[in-house]
């Protein structure tokens, strides 16, 4: 028996063919697991649980088959889908992770993040950050009509992809966008722990470190658009990262 990680996977209307791509997976290899963890930004974006996006049913339909025919299924906020509530994770079956989360793998402790509270030189979006995991800001925002919560949404990605557009010319996206060496060792070091699992990098790739004088490794899961990664780990043996 093998658990699954995945993350990064943006859901969203107009990329239908990534939605078709998560259905054949969790009706298909996700069925013989021993549990799936979504470690964030499965949506694109997330307004509230009264959202009445045809991807978010169908998720929450084809998750809640796979929880009941059981497959735990564990969901960690990411930077899109920070507002999905308990309303949603009830009706696709899912148990809402705190991130970080420490959980046992093949018997040893491992930390899961989403991984944007490791990209700490990106100091404008820690800040931000911030502000939406607020409770008050969040309670504000839920208040507010969902044709508003929906257009702040896409004045939100558009900012975003403009503010990208801009470290990109300017050179320094690929630096300030990934992980802060000094934030990797400061966290492995906080939680004990020598694995850390994460996304929101769309880096994936299996990092070798020495923190401490402990080895460690740093699991980076990819984006389903561009990689459709799948982190498997057995219940014995060595981890695999590899696409779909």
């Amino acid at each position: 028996m093998t658990t699954l990680f995945i993350s990064d996977l943006h859901l969203d209307p107009g990329r239908p063919e990534i939605t078709r791509l998560f259905g054949e997976f969790v009706d298909g290899e996700a069925r013989s697991a021993d549990a799936l963890y979504i470690l964030g930004d499965l949506f694109e974006s997330w307004v509230g649980d009264d959202d009445p996006s045809e991807a978010g049913g169908f998720v929450a339909e084809r998750l809640k088959q796979l929880v009941e025919s059981g497959v735990p299924v564990y969901f960690m906020h990411g930077n899109r889908d920070f507002m999905l509530g308990p309303e949603y994770a009830r009706r696709a079956g899912m148990a809402l992770l705190p991130d970080p989360s420490v959980i046992m793998l093949q018997g040893r402790p491992v930390l899961l993040m989403h991984g944007d509270l490791l990209c700490t030189d990106d100091v404008e979006y820690q800040r931000i950050r911030a502000q939406t995991r607020d409770p008050d800001w969040q309670a504000q925002m839920l208040s507010q009509p969902l044709p508003a919560r929906l257009a702040f949404a896409h004045q939100a990605r558009a900012s975003s992809q403009s503010r990208q557009g801009a470290l990109r010319d300017a050179g320094t996206m690929e630096s300030i966008t990934d992980v802060a060496p000094r934030t990797v060792e400061e966290t492995f070091a906080r939680y004990g722990v020598d694995t850390l699992i994460h996304g929101h990098t769309h880096r994936p790739a299996i990092h070798r470190l020495e923190v401490g004088g402990r080895a460690c490794r740093r699991i980076v899961l990819g984006d389903w658009y561009e990689q459709g990664s799948v982190l498997r780990v057995p219940g014995q043996g060595q981890p695999e990262l590899s696409a779909l």
